[in-house]
Parts: C-alpha cells; structure tokens; sequence
C-alpha cells in the first residue's frame, strides 16, 4: 500500500502554512493521496471566518501543486484531543505539522503537541521546520538503533511511506561501538533490515562517533538527505534529540523535515 489520507492542521500562522506548502508540493501526481485541511476553533462563533479561511487556504494551494483536498472546520476545546479522533476516525496515514517558533517555550510545545500525538499512536507525524522550502526528496534518511528490529521497527507505515515518495533510503547507525568492524550482532540485525526494507535497496552507514547531534548533521549534508526518518521510542536517544531536545542542532535550526513514526 501506499500512503492514502494526510492531516494538514492549520492555524493559519506561518509555520503552518508552510506546513501545509510543503505537504502539498510532496504529495503533487501522488496517486490516491487524500489531504484534509484541518482547523479547530473554541466558540461557535468562530465557525465562518474558520471555513473561509480554510477556503482561503484551499484557492492557495491549488496554485501550487494537484492533490486530492479536504477541508475540515470543528469546534473543540482540546486540538490535541480533537485531532486523534480524527486520525483515528479516518484511519490516517500521516499528520503534517509545523513547527510554531524557535524560542524555547515555542519548541517545548511543538514538541509536545509532536510527541503527544505521536505517544497516541494514532499516526506518524511530519514535523516541517520554519525554514523548511520544498524540494524533491530523493535522499532519506532512517536512523536505527539496530536493536531487535523486527519487533521495533514500524516497518509498514515506512513502507508506505517510501513506496508513495520512491527515494534512495538510507539506513544510519550512530554508535562509539563502530571501531574497524561491525559486530557480527549488528551484521546479523543489518540483514534483517535488509530484507525488510528490500524493494528499496537501502545503503547501510555505521558511523563510529560519540556526539549523535554533530554525526547526524555531518551525514545529513554529507549525502544531502531531503527527510530523516526516526523511530519514535519514549527512551530512545535518537527521540530524544529530534523531538523532545531544546539543542537547536536540527529540529529547529534546520530546514530538514522529520518523520517519526512510533515504534
């Protein structure tokens, strides 16, 4: 299968406008690829100018790429709550966020309401930085820890994921273990990542380095990769330093988009 319904909230602030750009360009010629505009609004009273600009969204969009849109306008007074129900309710394939500012307390709660829906496990989220101006993505990137992969890893939603976008995948471990050779357990969890994901023929990277931010940016600009990938675990390094981490090292401060997907 392929990806199918993608979220697009929209609060009409920059941020999520670029969001909802970038989803746009990203999903252009997908076939089957439903896209919902969504916005919550507190008092009923809100409930025209929040269709009208949802419209006004729409006419925008339209001038930039082809995709099946919706649009979707409710009352809640929890968006966080409100926009679950709807992932689950339309069995959504993809939430499309975009990140609020880069002050500290912006970053905290993008990074909550991030990690919030993706703790749900309602949908993989796509979290789209401030800087972020569309591209093709032919390069991803999908860090692993290499532990019990068959039981961690997500394997169909990023099958989903790849078979809709078609990239050259890129499989990245970052640990201070890699010296002149890989143990023969991670040669073992290697393969199996191999087959899983084989349909992509992905290049595998052990990098032997101990500081995850400065590896991480390193081979990003290095291979010049479009979108990293991450499996989301709640004690995970990799998690930690994408979504709940105030470095400024990538999340923030690049214009990479990140997909994570809970494990």
């Amino acid at each position: 299968m392929t990806i199918q319904t993608v979220i697009v909230p929209v609060d009409f602030s920059e941020p999520s406008l670029i969001a909802a750009r970038y989803a746009m360009k990203l999903f252009t010629g997908r076939y089957g690829v439903n896209m919902i505009l969504y916005h919550v609004y507190e008092n009923e009273s809100d409930a025209p100018d929040a269709k009208q600009g949802l419209e006004n969204v729409k006419t925008m969009l339209m001038k930039e790429g082809i995709v099946k849109l919706s649009m979707l306008a409710e009352k809640g007074s929890d968006f966080l709550l409100e926009l679950e129900k709807l992932a689950r309710h339309r069995k959504a394939d993809l939430i499309v966020m975009g990140i609020t500012d880069r002050t500290t307390i912006g970053q905290s709660l993008a990074g909550s309401n991030a990690l919030k829906i993706l703790n749900t496990k309602a949908c993989p989220v796509l979290i789209v930085p401030p800087d972020s101006s569309y591209k093709d993505v032919k390069n991803v990137m999908l860090t692993s820890d290499f532990e019990d992969v068959m039981a961690s890893t997500p394997s169909v939603p990023i099958r989903n994921f790849l078979k809709t976008i078609q990239p050259t995948l890129h499989i990245v471990n970052i640990s201070n273990q890699h010296y002149v050779s890989i143990t023969e357990e991670y040669q073992q969890e290697k393969e199996k990542l191999r087959k899983m994901f084989e349909e992509m023929h992905p290049e595998f990277y052990f990098l032997g380095l101990n500081d995850v931010d400065e590896a991480i940016n390193q081979f990003a600009s290095d291979k010049k990769i479009d979108l990293i990938l991450i499996i989301h675990k709640e004690q995970n390094i990799l998690s930690k330093f994408f979504i709940k981490s105030h470095t400024k090292k990538l999340a923030y401060q690049s214009n990479i988009p990140i997909l994570a997907i809970h494990e």
